[in-house]
């Protein structure tokens, strides 16, 4: 094989990973560079990945590292390779995985054209690379484990929805970078709300997040799928976004809407081409999802 043949295969290899990483993300739902948070970031503004040395990745290592940064809950933006760690005297953890990125550059290549005359031909060619966040590195120094200092003020909330949520007595926690519902602590997982971009989305996320945790035997006991792709995770999903707008409707919140859910667009087209009966079915559960948090706000409020 010659060595352009080599690096066309390389590089194809790279493009390929590349693009089953992405295309992974978007199976499971989510854009990493668009969501209604930023990560871990309270200034307004998406924190892009840095080297070692403080110095922005770009192009599409920045897709592929807040994608990573995303689906494994990672705080810090710092990003180093294995031998730059222990430069530092520091060690990645045993069983930690490594992220991909690539290096793109060009070689020269001096040829002999037609007519026997030297010339140089510029090659380009791609190569990833492994790199690991500081948090799966032990022993670097302080400032690699800092946190940015929040900016500006707090974001101010939407009172009558926090009422609305707090009289509910779902059990809401704020950390990392990823929102969802976990049935086996029955608990909502939420990024801090300063992470939000704005208050309207901050308490529509949790609306949605909501409708799922009424989901749970013990309440609407809904017993549709839990993985992404299946036609039942689907029309779950639907009922959360359905539940979620009849909740902000009677909240009086309007929101933008959640870009991540539009990734679930294609499955709920297709579970609606498949069965044209699923819309009213998701519409119903979704009702009754909403009319029970809202009856959960009864007691309470004669209570008061």
């Amino acid at each position: 094989m010659s060595k352009t043949t080599t690096h066309d295969t390389a590089r194809a290899d790279v493009y390929t990973r590349v693009t089953d990483r992405i295309l992974e993300d978007l199976a499971k739902g989510v854009r990493p560079w668009l969501k209604p948070w930023t990560s871990t970031n309270t200034e307004g503004r998406i924190t892009p990945p840095l080297r070692h040395n403080g110095t922005p990745y770009k192009g599409m290592n920045v897709l592929l590292l807040w994608g990573e940064a995303l689906a494994k809950g990672y705080a810090s933006p710092i990003w180093m390779t294995y031998r730059q760690a222990t430069e530092l005297g520091a060690q990645v953890r045993k069983g930690e995985h490594g992220s991909l990125v690539v290096f793109a550059d060009r070689f020269t290549k001096t040829e002999r054209n037609d007519k026997g005359d030297e010339v140089e031909r510029s090659i380009p060619f791609m190569k990833g690379y492994t790199v690991f966040n500081t948090e799966q590195v032990d022993g670097l120094p302080a400032h690699y484990y800092a946190k940015p200092e929040p900016k500006g003020d707090p974001l101010p909330l939407i009172e009558a929805a926090e009422d609305f949520f707090a009289r509910t007595s779902a059990r809401f926690q704020h950390g990392g970078n990823r929102a969802f519902y976990a049935p086996a602590r029955d608990c909502i997982q939420l990024p801090a709300a300063d992470a939000f971009r704005d208050a309207e989305s901050y308490a529509a996320t949790k609306a949605h997040e909501l409708i799922h945790w009424t989901g749970h035997e013990t309440r609407c006991a809904r017993e549709f799928g839990k993985r992404f792709g299946d036609s039942a995770y689907a029309r779950e999903e639907l009922v959360a976004e359905l539940g979620a707008a009849f909740l902000c409707a009677s909240l009086g919140i309007t929101p933008e809407p959640r870009e991540d859910h539009a990734s679930y667009l294609e499955h709920w087209l297709a579970v609606l081409k498949a069965d044209k009966r699923a819309i009213f079915s998701a519409a119903a559960h979704a009702q009754r999802a909403a009319d029970y948090l809202h009856g959960l706000q009864e007691p309470q409020a004669l209570a008061a």
